[in-house]
């Protein structure tokens, strides 16, 4: 694989460059569901009327009970007027609850769809980047994304908008009626809310700096818990489970201490917010108790006051609290919305490729414009220079022909840049200099799709997907019937061991073929590409896990579908390369010896080493 130089820091810890556009982003993502935001919207509003109806009609109660125990009389018609008043508060509190129901689990719904989207958006988006962001993060961090930063989002959704909205409406609604019941008491509470506010903005200045530093911790974590169980093989030959425990430890320990933190902030918000409420209610109590005591304010105004700035804390601490939810969903936003805005591999490519069945077999065909061209397999690389990073060149001035049908091998030590020819071929990375023609077409001209549906490819760490064996077989071309995936498998010499296991080509693959052994899934991966039965086929270390025996039966097999084909391969065993028309010894980027077997034996040069063992080929 590629060098790419040190892994990246996950985005999480990075102040969002643009909190706004992040959270427009996710608003446009929610107004996808319109109408059912508008039902929210009315049911939201709905419930903030009756809960501030509620506490205000205390204030006919009172009245009325203060004035018949003035009158010191409380006549029949007294009673059923009290009665009715508390019917009525009982209605409010009930259309309160079921209308706060409603707009709950409308906007579980609303919420759901969203991080559905998302969530397909991304994964969507994340086929179409190039092989090189792949190769420049973990698989966790990577999957972080579609867990952790997602939930937020949907966390914040499905709980934090709705009630910070909600609020807003209530907040408003309490004020308002506190100006209506005695604005004088209300400029009393309105110094304290100041004192709050500052109170709040500081603690969440802080609160958001340490959530986002958990977010980053978590990605993190996740990252080197995904990586040690995928190599707890290697962990344990190596004896490394000390050395393991050690790295979660400090990992597990650096979210713990920012994870405290970021919790600690967010519960002192309640607490200081509680004692400023306090002494308001305190003061407010104090005041209007003159007021009412020298008959400048009613009992009923008085106690309808008193419970509005019992409630006046309230609104404020949710939108604080929320607040918080909102700066963890945001930061979780903006990685995946930056994964949603890199930029999709580049694809400036014309020329398609069709396919087509005669009597004679498959024939492919370049479409050029009006130009119908046979797809021959004729790969050429002229004074090719390329570079994974700008300050190190990795192959330089690499020339090279393969004609169809024609064997042609890379051997050379670790780092010689003998995959990376192959994946200049795919164009899983495009070349700085110089170029690379398939049937005398610059493949820059090829889309990439179709150009890649003319190759298959056998890589050296296969992978296996969950489902049966005639299903992993069938990935290399999805239409193919059940007998060419048999006759793939025999031609890979597979269908032995397949026949011998208990339900054949219907036995279930899981945890990446883990139930197979790693020479077993080599073969299932050589019949995968040979079901594609492509024009051109690449075999990167293809037969490292296959013992020699089988390997004599790929090589047979492998003759048979090299006819009318060009094959490349990169293997350790000199013994796979013998009968290849043309064999290329690689050394730091350059092709230093090229040859068949017996014309590089008798130049008694590196390739000479690697065969009489006086180097060794790794």
């Amino acid at each position: 694989m590629p060098q790419m130089g040190p892994r990246g820091k996950s985005a999480a810890m990075q102040k969002p460059k643009n909190a706004k556009k992040t959270l427009l982003q996710i608003l446009e993502y929610i107004g996808k569901n319109k109408l059912l935001l508008i039902v929210v919207l009315i049911m939201l509003v709905l419930s903030t009327v009756c809960q501030t109806g509620a506490s205000y009609w205390l204030k006919p109660i009172l009245d009325d009970v203060e004035a018949a125990i003035k009158a010191g009389n409380f006549a029949t018609e007294g009673v059923k007027q009290l009665i009715t008043n508390l019917v009525i508060v009982s209605a409010f509190y009930i259309g309160a609850a079921v209308f706060t129901f409603l707009q709950s689990r409308i906007m579980v719904t609303v919420a759901y769809k969203t991080t559905n989207l998302i969530r397909k958006e991304l994964f969507n988006h994340l086929q179409t980047l190039p092989l090189r962001y792949f190769d420049s993060k973990t698989h966790g961090e990577i999957m972080s994304r579609f867990t952790n930063d997602v939930d937020n989002i949907q966390l914040m959704l499905e709980q934090t908008i709705i009630q910070f909205v909600a609020s807003i409406f209530s907040f408003i609604s309490i004020v308002t009626m506190m100006i209506v019941l005695k604005w004088q008491l209300f400029l009393v509470a309105l110094c304290f809310l100041v004192v709050m506010i500052i109170n709040s903005l500081n603690i969440a200045k802080h609160t958001r700096k340490y959530f986002r530093s958990q977010q980053e911790a978590l990605g993190n974590m996740n990252g080197n818990i995904e990586e040690t169980i995928e190599g707890m093989k290697v962990v344990k030959v190596f004896n490394h489970e000390d050395q393991a425990m050690s790295d979660f430890d400090k990992l597990n320990s650096g979210y713990r201490d920012v994870a405290t933190k970021a919790n600690f902030y967010s519960g002192i918000m309640g607490p200081c917010s509680t004692g400023i409420n306090n002494a308001l209610y305190a003061t407010i109590t104090l005041a209007g108790g003159m007021l009412v005591v020298t008959n400048s304010l009613g009992i009923g105004t008085f106690f309808t006051f008193l419970s509005y700035t019992k409630q006046f804390r309230q609104p404020i601490d949710q939108i604080m609290n929320q607040m918080n939810n909102i700066f963890s969903a945001l930061a979780g936003a903006e990685r995946v919305f930056e994964i949603m805005a890199m930029d999709k591999e580049v694809d400036d490519g014309t020329v398609t490729i069709k396919e087509k069945k005669t009597a004679e077999g498959k024939k492919w065909y370049w479409i050029d414009d009006d130009k119908k061209i046979p797809v021959e397999g004729k790969v050429v690389f002229e004074n090719v220079n390329f570079s994974y990073v700008p300050e190190k060149q990795v192959l330089k001035n690499i020339n090279l022909y393969a004609k169809p049908g024609q064997k042609i091998a890379f051997v050379g030590s670790t780092g010689a840049g003998k995959t990376t020819i192959t994946n200049l071929i795919n164009r899983f990375y495009d070349i700085q200099e110089g170029s690379i023609t398939y049937d005398g077409i610059d493949i820059k001209r090829i889309k990439k799709d179709d150009l890649r549906k003319s190759l298959a490819i056998v890589l050296q760490d296969t992978h296996m997907f969950t489902g049966t064996i005639m299903d992993n077989i069938r990935y290399g071309r999805l239409d193919a019937t059940d007998e060419e995936c048999i006759e793939a498998a025999k031609l890979a010499s597979a269908h032995s061991f397949i026949r011998r296991l208990p339900d054949g080509y219907n036995t279930k693959i899981t945890g990446d073929g883990g139930n197979l052994s790693q020479g077993q899934r080599q073969l299932l991966a050589i019949a995968r590409a040979a079901v594609a039965d492509p024009p051109v086929m690449i075999l990167d270390e293809a037969t490292s896990s296959i013992d020699t025996r089988t390997e004599m039966h790929i090589e047979h097999g492998m003759d048979r579908l090299m006819i009318g084909r060009t094959v490349f391969v990169i293997a350790h065993r000199l013994s796979t390369v013998r009968n290849s028309n043309a064999i290329m010894v690689l050394e730091h980027g350059e092709i230093i010896e090229r040859g068949d077997h017996d014309a590089l034996l008798a130049l008694k040069g590196r390739y000479y080493e690697l065969c009489t063992g006086k180097a060794m080929l790794t």
